[in-house]
Order: structure tokens, then C-alpha cells, then sequence
């Protein structure tokens, strides 16, 4: 049942109001049921290995386990060629994988038992105001308020 496809996730709302969703790569887990291929760009609350229940009429979906991965979004105002090849290493060493890249966006999974702070040390070091980048997880604060954690990691007995 591992076929892969292509599903359209709600993503939030532009500012005139428009629906924004986000093209994401799935394996097939049941009827409605998916396992995420790679962590989204765009939709919060997800990463590479979690599987949802998803409703094609509106792209809504349910999170049904969650894969232990964190979803990492590195955003860049310029070129990132020298940020790439300098944070994708660093995080390729700890177990991490670059799920997706272009010239102003890296998105990456990397398993939440590698430690936040092991994690964040490697995205200080390189993400800020000197590469005029900045860095955000994708799936551990409330999208509602973005502050709120969402603890999911403490279920795999994984401390902040």
C-alpha cells in the first residue's frame, strides 16, 4: 500500500483571503490515510514520516501519529549557496536530511532525539543577520499563536 501521490494540503489564508495549499508527496497507509514523504514548506503543524487523515473536499487534514521527526524552514532573502552547503552538513551529521531546496527556501527533517539544543546551536551558527537568513520549526509551536509548544515530543520521551 506504499504507492506514492501527490495530495493539496490547507496551508492557511493569503491576505485577501484566498485558501493557500500546498502540494505535498504521500504514501497511501489506508483509505484515507497518508504517511508524509518529505516535511511541507508551508503547512504547520507536520513533518517527513507523520501520517495524517486527509479530506480531499476542502485539503483539511487530522495528524494521526506523529513520526518523531522536526520539520526545519530556513529562509533566506538572497542567493543560499554558501548558507546550503555550510547548515545542510551540519545537519546531515546529526541525522538530518534536506528535504527540499531552491535559491531562498531549505526545508529539513531531522528526528527530535537529536536534542533541540544540539539542533539550534547548528542553526544559530549559521541562520541570522550575516547570510540575512532566518530559521523556524515547522511542527513543534501552536500555528494559532506560534508561541505555544506543542509537546508532541514528550510522548517519545524526549525533553525539551
Amino acid at each position: 500500500m506504499n504507492e506514492l501521490h501527490v495530495i493539496n494540503l490547507f496551508a492557511g489564508k493569503q491576505a485577501d483571503g484566498q485558501n493557500v495549499v500546498e502540494q505535498v508527496r504521500v504514501a497511501k497507509t489506508g483509505e484515507n490515510s497518508y504517511r508524509l514523504v518529505k516535511s511541507p514548506a508551508f503547512v504547520h503543524g507536520l513533518a517527513a514520516g507523520d501520517e495524517i487523515e486527509y479530506d480531499a473536499t476542502d485539503n483539511s487534514f487530522g495528524l494521526l501519529m506523529h513520526s518523531g521527526n522536526l520539520c526545519i524552514r530556513v529562509f533566506a532573502r538572497a542567493g543560499m549557496d554558501r548558507l546550503r552547503n555550510e547548515i545542510v552538513s551540519a545537519i546531515e551529521k546529526l541525522g538530518g536530511e534536506l528535504d527540499f531546496g531552491n535559491e531562498r527556501m531549505l526545508i529539513f527533517s531531522i528526528h527530535v532525539s537529536c536534542g533541540f539544543k544540539q539542533i539550534e546551536e547548528i542553526l544559530n551558527k549559521y541562520v541570522g543577520e550575516r547570510s540575512q537568513s532566518a530559521w523556524f520549526y515547522g511542527n513543534v509551536y501552536d500555528p494559532e499563536d506560534g508561541s505555544t509548544p506543542l509537546n508532541w515530543w514528550l510522548d517519545l520521551g524526549v525533553d525539551e
